[in-house]
């Protein structure tokens, strides 16, 4: 019929429109109602029609969006850096205005003027300042004419960094025997403690060892490749009875740390995976699980490995616990059935869907990344001027607060207004079912805005996975748990491990266990 009405001329089809309404108005009341239940059938599949089509350009959109974020993951840069646009409708946070924090106001200002020499634009290599602390090895070169009869006037000093090869050496201990007068016996000085009892091994390779594997992410075979060029052949065997024996040693410190960070009241808690050797399918890993607590106020840090990313891990390890949980939001931390807990969730996460969605809809995401960034600015002064919690909060009552309820009012008024499967559809989604947990920082001081911390303190793991690819078996990643628990503890501390494992491994062994915790990787600590 389409084709027919094609081939009319115009004065053809309104002829034809004026027969077709007289033929309309001429139909019978059952002809007519025919026809109605006809249209709405019709308009009933256009509407199917109609959602269906915006369900594909949805998923198309999605799609899209996947795309491009492996492609960034692949070629693009890792960073999230987002620079605010100021607008006249942003608020402003200045802060030199005055804010009652109990802060000296009895400071000196003084304005200081100098004149800066323009740096060249090339770096003079010649004149690097070496360490005054630097071991000299002295070598004086004489002319090759003779000097007898010459009388010095001065010398020319020419300094060069240098390093040499790390070398073994045998530590010998000697210990005279002495006979008592009379016969009466041999006295001879007590060997001390050592790390592995009748093992021909110092404490100095034992830790070489640690951290070659743990810090330098080195594998036992690459260890092993290094010995042999500087002289020295072991069999992995021994070198994986060295590093299990000594980790084995670290286990009861290792329990003090866990007991120390339950008793923390404000944990912050993530998961990473790690692929480990299954004996059971051969070739093939079993993907696994570190779940990291990190106790903010003292910097300790707890690894705790588990064969699943369930319920079941985080289930025991904080079942006791009493306190704040901050997490990325995570739903089997939702479900712990401790009522001690309470829950708060990380901005930075809410954040990255906004950053990831900006190809979507860049102007509904800058507005929300522009709104953030005032967040984050109040968070930096208030970290750059070392605040108390007590100023914190105050600051952040003062600021933030007013921010929060802005962002809280946008939500509300978009999330009606874009498809739920759209990149900013669910970056909304997910700020707003989050949004009491992830306001709650504004409330306490002591609070972060992130959980960026803890996600620092997982970063060893995945250089980790890049170099050694996976763990021998569930018992080797648990034991390597335990080493990363107390290299992080160090970071966290500003404690230099080389120095900690040292002492704590010529220690422990002689060390009561009631006083264990004073030889934990932290400041100042005391007993519980």
């Amino acid at each position: 019929m389409i084709e027919t009405l094609k081939k009319l001329s115009k004065d053809e089809l309104i002829l034809e429109i004026i027969n077709l309404k007289s033929e309309i108005e001429n139909l019978t009341a059952e002809q007519k109602s025919a026809t109605e239940n006809l249209i709405v059938a019709y308009e009933s599949e256009n509407e199917k029609l109609t959602a269906a089509f915006q369900a594909h350009q949805s998923d198309i959109a999605y799609l899209k969006h996947q795309v491009s974020l492996f492609q960034k993951a692949l070629f693009g840069s890792k960073k999230e850096q987002h620079i605010a646009v100021e607008s006249p409708e942003q608020i402003k946070i200045d802060f030199e205005e005055k804010i009652d924090l109990d802060l000296p106001q009895d400071i000196e200002k003084q304005q200081i003027t100098y004149h800066r020499k323009k740096a060249n634009k090339r770096t003079d290599y010649s004149k690097l300042e070496l360490p005054a602390d630097l071991e000299r090895v002295v070598t004086v070169l004489e002319p090759l004419d003779k000097t007898d009869d010459m009388v010095q006037i001065g010398e020319e000093v020419t300094e060069v960094l240098a390093i040499t090869p790390q070398k073994f050496f045998v530590k010998k201990t000697v210990r005279p025997k002495y006979a008592l007068p009379n016969k009466e016996g041999v006295i001879i000085a007590e060997l001390p403690s050592r790390p592995i009892q009748g093992g021909m091994v110092d404490v100095s390779l034992l830790v070489m060892l640690l951290l070659d594997k743990y810090v330098d992410h080195l594998p036992l075979y690459r260890q092993l490749k290094k010995y042999e060029r500087l002289g020295v052949k072991l069999s992995d065997a021994t070198v994986g009875d060295w590093t299990a024996k000594t980790i084995t040693l670290l286990e009861i410190l290792y329990d003090e740390l866990v007991k120390r960070v339950k008793k923390s009241v404000y944990l912050q808690a993530d998961e990473t995976p790690i692929q480990v050797l299954d004996k059971l399918k051969k070739g093939k890993t079993h993907r696994g699980y570190y779940w990291v607590y990190h106790d903010v106020e003292s910097g300790l840090v707890v690894y705790e490995y588990d064969q699943s990313r369930g319920q079941t891990a985080p289930r025991i390890f904080l079942q006791d616990y009493k306190g704040y949980l901050q997490t990325d939001g995570y739903a089997v931390y939702d479900a712990l059935p401790n009522n001690d807990i309470k829950l708060l969730n990380c901005m930075a996460h809410a954040r990255r869907y906004f950053f990831d969605a900006q190809d979507n809809d860049k102007a509904r995401a800058v507005w929300m990344l522009d709104k953030l960034q005032e967040l984050y600015e109040i968070e930096k002064i208030a970290r750059e001027q070392k605040f108390t919690h007590e100023q914190r909060l105050a600051v952040r009552q003062e600021k933030s607060v007013q921010i929060l309820n802005q962002i809280k009012i946008w939500l509300t008024e978009n999330q009606l207004q874009v498809l739920p499967k759209n990149p900013i559809g669910k970056a909304i989604s997910y700020m707003h079912q989050r949004w009491d947990k992830l306001i709650l920082f504004a409330s306490d001081g002591m609070l972060e805005i992130d959980n960026n911390l803890v996600e620092n303190a997982i970063r060893p793991v995945a250089l980790g996975r890049k170099n050694y690819l996976f763990a021998g078996s569930h018992e080797a990643a648990r034991r390597a748990g335990i080493v990363y628990s107390f290299i992080a503890c160090c970071k966290k501390n500003n404690i230099d491990p080389y120095s900690w494992l040292t002492e704590t491994l010529q220690k422990i062994s002689d060390t009561k266990t009631s006083e264990l915790y004073k030889l934990l990787p932290v400041k100042g600590y005391t007993s519980l």
